[in-house]
């Protein structure tokens, strides 16, 4: 495994990379060719490239292009292909390179990439090298965040026909329609030593630093060796709806130690009734869970002046 500084020259040097872009994202389609000559331009070698048409080939496609052991695999989608990108390189000797063309970009938001292609394809060219914690949920790594209550009724209950026909809007439809009748959970967080129970209809435990493309907190990152875990609303079903706009409005300004967020290195989490989980918006089992943090598991070409923990 090379350090940090020789992959980030090699890569400078070589510019020896993979291209992989989920046509079926919000703009890969449109932006896979003009990716594709911008990195060309740029001066790198595609070893290969792959626009994915189906999204079930995305992770096959991904992994034929790691075999071909590059010095940089691009990826360009939305927070799901990153998120499964980052599962396939954690630890090994290949940087990931993001091309955000997704609808969020949680990611890419959290570790400074820019939106606009040609600025990111800017920071492929002159970036450099650096490692970032993802998440454990038992064995599977995140990127993002794990979602217990409504987020996870939306997607296993929203129907296949309403997302043809409306795309993501199909799940805030959904959501409306599920949370007249939803039921509060009762989650019980254990972390270091202390309890914390939280009555509500949808809780996170984040490990990058926002959500629906906007900021938890100003000081959370997926560089701490921290998760944070909020819920968001009570008991009601109408704080939901209240805090969810709060949390997106005022999340620049507040701060891991504020209420209700928990910032910890590791929790156990369980809830009253089993309660469906989504990691990185795929579902993934029940709860009771256990999360943790896999730390610098994942090397990354990031701005040139990003700090590294």
């Amino acid at each position: 495994m090379r350090t940090k500084p020789e992959l980030s020259a090699a890569i400078r040097r070589e510019r020896r990379a993979a291209l992989v872009v989920n046509a079926h994202s919000r703009h890969g389609r449109r932006l896979y060719e003009r990716a594709r000559d911008r990195l060309t331009a740029a001066g790198f070698t595609l070893l290969a490239t792959y626009p994915v048409e189906v999204p079930a080939d995305l992770e096959q496609c991904l992994a034929a292009a790691a075999d071909l052991e590059p010095d940089l695999l691009i990826a360009g989608g939305g927070d799901g292909t990153i998120s499964t990108a980052a599962r396939l390189l954690a630890h090994r000797d290949i940087a990931l390179g993001l091309l955000p063309l997704g609808t969020t970009n949680n990611f890419a938001r959290t570790v400074g990439v820019p939106l606009h292609l040609d600025a990111a394809v800017a920071v492929l060219a002159q970036g450099k090298v650096i490692d970032v914690d993802l998440g454990l949920v038992g064995s599977r790594r995140f990127t993002n965040h794990v979602g217990i209550g409504l987020s996870a009724d939306v997607m296993l209950r929203t129907p296949p026909r309403l997302k043809r026909a409306t795309g993501r809007l199909a799940y805030p439809a959904t959501a409306l329609t599920l949370l007249t009748r939803h039921r509060p959970l009762r989650a019980l967080v254990r972390a270091e030593g202390r309890e914390h129970e939280f009555v509500t209809h949808q809780l996170y435990v984040a490990n990058g630093g926002f959500h629906a493309g906007r900021p938890i907190t100003a000081d959370a990152d997926a560089d701490d060796r921290l998760l944070v875990a909020y819920p968001v609303g009570g008991r009601a079903r109408h704080e939901l709806l209240r805090d969810t706009a709060r949390n997106a409005a005022t999340g620049h300004r507040r701060m891991l130690g504020d209420e209700p967020f928990l910032a910890v290195r590791q929790l156990w989490l369980e809830t009253d009734r089993p309660a469906p989980v989504e990691v990185d918006g795929e579902l993934y089992g029940e709860t009771p869970i256990r999360i943790g943090l896999d730390a610098n598991a994942l090397r990354i070409m990031a701005p040139a002046h990003s700090p590294d923990r």
